[in-house]
C-alpha cells in the first residue's frame, strides 16, 4: 500500500514535544493538566490547534494502542456512527462518519494515518499522522458532507516517571453551513475530551 508521509514529517513532530513551538500561537485554555494554543486560519476563518499534556499514569505504548484501536473507539465515541479501516485507490485508509445534531447533516473523513515508533534523541517515541486523502473511488455520500481538509498528528513519550507525555496538533474544516463561531467553541471541549481519552 502506499504512503503519503515522509521521514521529516515524523521527526518535525518529536521535535515538537521535546521544543514546544507556540511563537505566534494564542494561548486557548488550560484543563486536567492538558494545555491548548490556537492559530487563526484566515482563509477558513477557522482555528488549528496544538495540544501538550501528560497523562500521569499510563504508559506511551498503552496511549498508542489505544490512540490505534478503532475498535475500541467506536465503543466510547457516540459521535462516531461509522469507523473502520478500508482500501481504496490503492491506500489504506480510515472512513470515518459523524453524527451531526439536526438539522445539520453528517460529516465524514476519509484520511490515511500511519504509526511509527521512533528513537528521537535517546527517547523512545511512538508517533501518528493522519491527513485527509482524496478518494476518487469513494465519492460522497448523500446527505453527509465530505470533510477534505483535516490535519492530525499525535506524539507520545514517557513522563519520566510511569505516565506519558503528549504533543497533538489538530486542524479540520467541516464545511457547510455552519457559523464559524460554533465551530471555534465546540473544538474546547472536544479537543480536551480527544486528547484524554486516547483519540
Amino acid at each position: 500500500m502506499a504512503l503519503g508521509f515522509q521521514d521529516d514529517e515524523f521527526q518535525k513532530v518529536c521535535k515538537e514535544l521535546e521544543e514546544p513551538q507556540v511563537a505566534g500561537w494564542e494561548f486557548f485554555t488550560e484543563s486536567h493538566g492538558v494545555t491548548i494554543y490556537r492559530l487563526f486560519n484566515e482563509k477558513s476563518g477557522l482555528y488549528q490547534y496544538k495540544i501538550y499534556g501528560t497523562l500521569d499514569d499510563v504508559d506511551p505504548q498503552v496511549c498508542a494502542d489505544v490512540y490505534m484501536d478503532l475498535e475500541y473507539r467506536r465503543q466510547w465515541d457516540t459521535y462516531a456512527k461509522e469507523l473502520q479501516e478500508i482500501e481504496a485507490d490503492g491506500k489504506k485508509l480510515i472512513y470515518w462518519q459523524v453524527n451531526f445534531p439536526f438539522p445539520l447533516w453528517n460529516r465524514d473523513y476519509v484520511y490515511s494515518r500511519e504509526l511509527r515508533t521512533l528513537d528521537y534523541q535517546g527517547k523512545q517515541m511512538w508517533v501518528v499522522l493522519a491527513r485527509s486523502e482524496a478518494t476518487p473511488s469513494l465519492p460522497e455520500r448523500s446527505g453527509v458532507v465530505r470533510v477534505d481538509d483535516y490535519v492530525q498528528c499525535a506524539v507520545l513519550s514517557t513522563d519520566g516517571k510511569v505516565g506519558t507525555k503528549a504533543y497533538m496538533h489538530y486542524y479540520d474544516n467541516p464545511g457547510g453551513n455552519i457559523p464559524t463561531w460554533l465551530i471555534n467553541w465546540g473544538a474546547k471541549v472536544i479537543k480536551i475530551g480527544i486528547f484524554t481519552s486516547g483519540h
